[in-house]
Order: structure tokens, then C-alpha cells, then sequence
């Protein structure tokens, strides 16, 4: 299977990769599905994949766990190396395009007092839920490159 399609398959081709990359064969090796399988761990049990319940929860406290993505991301690479490259073909994509705009974005008005806002709270929780659709998509792709059973949505 070439990336393009694995990528069409979970409805991500809107990702911007270079084409000639979206043209190689998708091949996750033991290492891939190692380090697909930690993330999946990592996003199933965030708020990027549960929901921010109205009147409940934090809004500094999502955006700090959606900011951790990047630390336990590298971590992974790192822990696995260079023999996960179909990970980090997949990972590094999603961070740069997805996650970072968001928490850039949310990080300068946090701290210019923008979750003392109710009506900034109310924009927080909707991009976040906006964020979460391609996070579920994420983590159910991380699935699968594990080969692991789909946990999403296991509870109501």
C-alpha cells in the first residue's frame, strides 16, 4: 500500500506531505508498531481524544496536555530510533500541521489571560473539539499501524 492511500483510507489527505513521499510503499516494521502503539496509548487517555465536558474540566489544563504530545512524541522517536521512520513520517506531519498551529495559537492567549474569558473558554473548547476529530483520526491511525483493536469510543 502506498502512503496516499493509507492517508485516503483514514480521510487525512488534506495533510500537506510532498508528493513523491505520498508515492512510497507504507511498511511499518516491529519498531513502527512499537512506537505507534505508545502514542496511541498516550493520545487514548488525553483529552485529545475524550471530551471536555461543559462546566467541567480546565481549559489551561487541555492545552497543557495537548502541548505534552510533542514531549512524550519526541520521547517515542527517540526511544525507538531511526527504525521507526514510518512513525515518524506520520508523527511529525500531525504535530507541525495539526497540533502546533493550535497550541501556538492557545499558548500566547493563555498567557494573555484569555481562559479568564468565558467567551475565549467557549472558543478554546470548540476549536479543542475540532482538534479532537483529527486526533481520534490520529490515534485510530496509530492503531492500526500497532495492529491493535480500535479503543476509541469503548466507553459512553
Amino acid at each position: 500500500m502506498k502512503w496516499q492511500n493509507w492517508l485516503e483510507n483514514w480521510n487525512m489527505s488534506s495533510l500537506k506531505i510532498n508528493t513523491p513521499f505520498l508515492e512510497m510503499e507504507f511498511k511499518p516494521q516491529d519498531e513502527d508498531r512499537a512506537a505507534a502503539w505508545d502514542l496511541y496509548i498516550e493520545l487514548l487517555t488525553r483529552i485529545t481524544t475524550q471530551p471536555l465536558h461543559e462546566g467541567s474540566g480546565d481549559e489551561k489544563t487541555a492545552l497543557d496536555s495537548i502541548f505534552a504530545i510533542f514531549a512524550l512524541t519526541r520521547t517515542t522517536l527517540k526511544t525507538h530510533g531511526y527504525r521507526c521512520q514510518e512513525f515518524a513520517k506520520i508523527a511529525i506531519v500531525v504535530l507541525n500541521q495539526r497540533i502546533r498551529p493550535f497550541t501556538a495559537k492557545w499558548h500566547k492567549l493563555s498567557i494573555e489571560g484569555a481562559f479568564g474569558d468565558l467567551e475565549q473558554c467557549k472558543a478554546f473548547r470548540e476549536e479543542l473539539k475540532q482538534l479532537q476529530e483529527v486526533l481520534n483520526i490520529y490515534t485510530q491511525m496509530l492503531g492500526d499501524m500497532a495492529g491493535v483493536e480500535n479503543l476509541i469510543g469503548l466507553e459512553n
